[in-house]
């Protein structure tokens, strides 16, 4: 095999190196990349398209000759800011798209410098295998406790008191900027790609002990446009229940704490409920958006309970999670901070 060329079989392999250089473009590199390296992409995003659009327009010639020059001064640039000070025995990893040119041009002009510097054989697609793989078979191996409740019941609250109470937890709603119901997406969060949210879960699953429990809260296999990768759901819904039973008028002026940000904008709310319209009648619809247009919001948070989220819970814990009828459960009608704290002890007692 060529010096030059590393070859990956396993994630923790990645850590021998010094330094882990991703050259693509910063929007692939948002995309997703491997946790812990940097970006100093060879052709920037608009580069990387006129490239692109030459190679299939023009020809791979003249798509060749710009890509090189842009290279070259892209190179020369990460050279001066960012590895001037690296000593002899440095040895980074560079990785772009598929093990090709881009990584390969900044291997060979570190090499010839004296730099140690390996290419990543199969580039990013490489590690995007081993995550995948590795995602197939770690959750299987984790003891999981999850934490049930109707919606407003402050599991994702209570589930944040037991980490700082020292527990193991697994928040999916935070790594996925979303709170997992038809009205969960956060304002000014977009929600990761895919492909980051699996190497941020995996980098959290990694981190386990596995001889200690992890709490984690019931999900579908959707939070927002997010997938949970097979074998968690699959484990989760195996896994023994714990269920926090919040009076009404607990979950009710619960939500309207968590949920407040609404307030201020009921537009955006109607517009979070439109796909309900199928599930719900439109006289029912209009009176909700009547609510939200008014600020009446206790009567349109009971209704949204009592109608559309309690039903639905109802159907689905039972249906999907086997430990969900043999299910511990905690009784409370605080869900103030105080009154989180104190379920959240109560669940780790147990």
């Amino acid at each position: 095999m060529k010096h030059d060329i590393a070859s990956v079989e396993r994630l923790d392999e990645l850590t021998s190196f010094d330094e882990i250089i991703d050259v693509r473009s910063p929007a692939e590199f948002a995309d997703d990349h491997i946790p812990g390296s940097i970006n100093c992409p060879v052709l920037d995003n608009q580069q990387r398209i006129e490239v692109g659009t030459l190679y299939k327009q023009v020809s791979p010639f003249e798509a060749r000759k710009i890509g090189a020059a842009h290279v070259s001064e892209n190179i020369a640039r990460h050279l001066k800011a960012n590895f001037f000070d690296r000593p002899k025995s440095w040895r980074p990893l560079i990785v772009c798209w598929r093990g090709g040119q881009r990584s390969g041009s900044l291997t060979y002009v570190l090499r010839r410098i004296g730099w140690n510097a390996q290419q990543l054989e199969g580039g990013y697609r490489t590690y995007r295998r081993l995550v995948i793989e590795r995602l197939s078979e770690l959750p299987r191996r984790l003891s999981l406790k999850v934490v049930c409740g109707a919606t407003g019941s402050g599991k994702s609250r209570i589930l944040q008191a037991i980490g700082r109470l020292g527990e193991q937890i697994l928040d999916l709603e935070e790594l996925a900027c979303h709170k997992g119901s038809v009205l969960g997406i956060l304002p000014g969060s977009a929600q990761p790609s895919q492909r980051l949210f699996e190497s941020q879960l995996l980098t959290l699953l990694q981190g386990f002990d596995p001889d200690r429990p992890v709490y984690v809260e019931a999900e579908s296999r959707k939070i927002g446009t997010l997938h949970l990768p097979a074998a968690l759901i699959e484990t989760m819904r195996a896994s023994q229940c714990i269920n926090i039973e919040a009076s009404f008028p607990a979950r009710v002026d619960f939500l309207l704490r968590d949920y407040d940000y609404f307030l201020a904008a009921p537009q955006w709310l109607n517009a979070c409920l439109q796909p309900l319209r199928g599930l719900h009648s439109s006289e029912t619809l209009l009176r909700w958006r009547h609510y939200a247009d008014s600020g009446d919001w206790r009567p349109l948070v009971s209704e949204l309970l009592e109608q559309h989220y309690d039903p639905l819970y109802r159907r689905s814990q039972s249906r999907n999670y086997t430990g969900f009828r043999a299910s511990a459960s905690v009784t409370t009608d605080d869900l103030t901070a105080t009154g989180i704290e104190a379920v959240a002890r109560r669940l780790c007692d147990r």
